[in-house]
């Protein structure tokens, strides 16, 4: 496994992680919303960068998507 997938994977399993616990949800389910968002289509695509970033902040982004329909990246 290359250093992007596993610095990816590594992150989608922390943010799904921090959904079931902030949300109570089952794991299964938090898998589903968050294979189905956009910041999930970001994290993957190599050319954003966006696997860098510490998963809390990938999990922010999620949650503005969440909150506003689409994906807010906030500045750092």
């Amino acid at each position: 496994m290359d250093k992007v997938k596993f610095l990816t994977e590594l992150n989608i399993q922390d943010i799904i992680g921090f959904i079931v616990e902030d949300t109570g949800i089952e794991y299964d389910l938090a898998m589903d919303e968050f294979y189905n968002s956009i910041t999930f289509k970001k994290l993957t695509e190599q050319g954003t960068g966006l696997y860098r970033d510490s998963a809390a902040y990938v999990y922010e982004l999620y949650k503005n998507e969440k909150k506003n329909g689409k994906l807010i990246q906030v500045e750092q």
